[in-house]
C-alpha cells in the first residue's frame, strides 16, 4: 500500500505545478500580474521539486514525464503569454491608426510563446544532448523574464505614454521564441560537485544575479534572464 501512494507522489507534486499554472492565467486575464509571477514561481519550485522527489523514491516513469511537460506547457508556456497579451490588449496601450481592426488581433501574438513553450518542451523530452546542459532557452526561464518584465514595467506600460508599447513587447515575443527553439546551446545549474574549477561559470552568474536582484528588485529577474542568454553566448557557443 505505502508503495502504491508513493509512486505517486511526484505526479501530485507536477500537478500542483499545472494548478498554479491554472490559477496563474486567472489572475493574469484579470489584470493582477503580482501574483500572476507569484504563481509561476510557486510553479517552478514544484517542477524542481517533483524530479527531486521522483528520483529520491526511485520512481520515474514515462507518465510522469509527460505529465511535466503538460504541466509545464501551461505554467511557462501559457501562463506567460496570458499576462503578455492582458497587457498588449488593455486599454492603455494603443496601435498605429493604419493597422485598423489588425490592432484588434494583435495582441494574440502573444500566445506564440505558448506555441514555441509546447515546441521547446517536445524538443527536450526527445533531445539526448540536453542531459548536462540546454539546447535553447528553458520554458521556466523564458516564463520568468516575460512575467517579472510585465510586474516591473506595468506603470510604463499603462501610462498614458505608452501608446505602442504594446508592439514592442510584441517585438520581443519574436525574439524570445527564437531562442525557445533556436540551436543556442547554455549552461544549466546541475552542481555534481562546489568545486571553483569545475563550476565556475555558474558561480559568477550567481552572484551577478544576486547583485541585479538587490540592486533592480523585481526587474532583477528579467535582466538575469538576458545576463543567462549572455553569460551563454560566450561561454557556451564556441
Amino acid at each position: 500500500m505505502a508503495n502504491s501512494i508513493t509512486k505517486h507522489i511526484p505526479n501530485a507534486i507536477t500537478c500542483c505545478n499545472l494548478i498554479s499554472g491554472c490559477i496563474a492565467i486567472a489572475y493574469a486575464l484579470r489584470e493582477h500580474y503580482s501574483m500572476a509571477l507569484l504563481l509561476i514561481i510557486i510553479g517552478a519550485i514544484f517542477d524542481f521539486f517533483d524530479g527531486l522527489t521522483a528520483r529520491a523514491l526511485h520512481v520515474s516513469n514515462g507518465i510522469g514525464k509527460e505529465l511535466d511537460s503538460l504541466a509545464d506547457v501551461v505554467t511557462f508556456g501559457v501562463a506567460p503569454a496570458s499576462m503578455v497579451f492582458a497587457v498588449c490588449s488593455c486599454k492603455y496601450v494603443q496601435y498605429p491608426e493604419f493597422l485598423g481592426v489588425a490592432s484588434y488581433f494583435i495582441p494574440y501574438l502573444a500566445f506564440l510563446l505558448a506555441a514555441f513553450s509546447a515546441l521547446r518542451l517536445a524538443k527536450f523530452n526527445l533531445d539526448t544532448r540536453q542531459t548536462t546542459s540546454f539546447i535553447g532557452l528553458p520554458t521556466p526561464a523564458n516564463a520568468l523574464f516575460w512575467a517579472s518584465l510585465i510586474v516591473a514595467y506595468q506603470p510604463v506600460f499603462y501610462s498614458s505614454a505608452a501608446n505602442y508599447w504594446g508592439l514592442v513587447l510584441l517585438a520581443g515575443v519574436f525574439v524570445f521564441c527564437y531562442f525557445l527553439v533556436a540551436e543556442f546551446p547554455m549552461f544549466a545549474l546541475k552542481f555534481k560537485d562546489l568545486s571553483w574549477q569545475n563550476n565556475k561559470i555558474k558561480y559568477i552568474f550567481v552572484a551577478v544575479c544576486v547583485i541585479l536582484l538587490a540592486i533592480l528588485g523585481v526587474s532583477g529577474i528579467a535582466a538575469s534572464i538576458v545576463w543567462y542568454l549572455v553569460l551563454s553566448a560566450f561561454t557556451q557557443n564556441k
